[in-house]
C-alpha cells in the first residue's frame, strides 16, 4: 500500500525532536535493536558527520527519517557512505514511505559524487535496492548476512568497513 502526497526534504533543525521521537517508536519492538538509534542520529549530528539527513511529510507531518553518514574502508577506498538508521512511525510503516526515503536518499548521494554506500539490516528488503552482500567487505562484529554494499561506480571496495564512532553512542533509556 503507497501512501500517495509523499514528500522528502532536508531536516530542519526544528526536525531533531520530532526525528527523535519517530526513531523511538519505529524500533521500540524490533527485538534485533539495542534502541540507541535515536542516540546515534544525534550524535552523528553533534559530530557534524550526518552527511545527509531526510525527512518524509505527509499531509504537513513528518512522518519518517534516513541519516547517511561516512565511512572508512580499510583499502583507502573513500565517498562511501553508510545508510541508517532509517525509521517510519508505525502507524505509517508498510505504505513506501522507507522506499521512498532510501531511492530518494540515494538518488542523492549520488548526484553528491558518492562512490557507494553500505548498511547493516535486513536480508529481505535492501536487495531490492540493489544492495548485495559483498565478499571481502566486512563490520567487525556484523554477520556477514546482515551488512549490504552498493557500489555506485561499480567498482566494490574490499576491506574492513568502519561506521561513524557515533554509531557506538548510547544514552539514558527510559524504562
Amino acid at each position: 500500500m503507497n501512501t500517495p502526497g509523499i514528500i522528502i526534504r532536508d531536516e530542519k533543525e526544528s526536525d531533531a525532536s520530532i526525528i527523535t521521537g519517530i526513531t523511538v517508536a519505529a524500533f521500540a519492538d524490533m527485538e534485533i535493536s539495542d534502541h540507541t538509534e535515536q542516540f546515534v542520529i544525534t550524535a552523528l549530528r553533534s559530530a557534524g558527520a550526518l552527511s545527509m539527513s531526510l525527512v518524509a511529510e505527509v499531509d504537513g507531518r513528518v512522518v519518517g527519517h534516513i541519516a547517511f553518514s561516512p565511512v572508512e574502508i580499510s583499502d583507502g577506498t573513500r565517498d562511501w557512505y553508510g545508510l541508517g538508521p532509517v525509521s517510519v512511525r508505525p502507524e505509517y510503516q508498510r505504505r513506501g514511505i522507507g522506499k521512498a526515503l532510501i531511492r530518494e536518499g540515494l538518488a542523492r548521494l549520488k548526484s553528491m559524487g558518492a562512490r557507494g554506500c553500505c548498511l547493516v539490516g535486513h536480508a529481505d528488503y535492501y536487495p531490492r535496492f540493489g544492495f548485495e552482500n559483498v565478499p571481502g567487505m566486512v563490520v567487525a562484529g556484523v554477520p556477514a548476512e546482515a551488512f549490504f554494499a552498493l557500489s555506485f561506480d561499480g567498482n566494490m571496495p574490499r576491506g574492513d568497513v568502519r561506521f561513524h564512532e557515533a554509531f557506538l553512542a548510547k544514552g539514558e533509556r527510559k524504562p
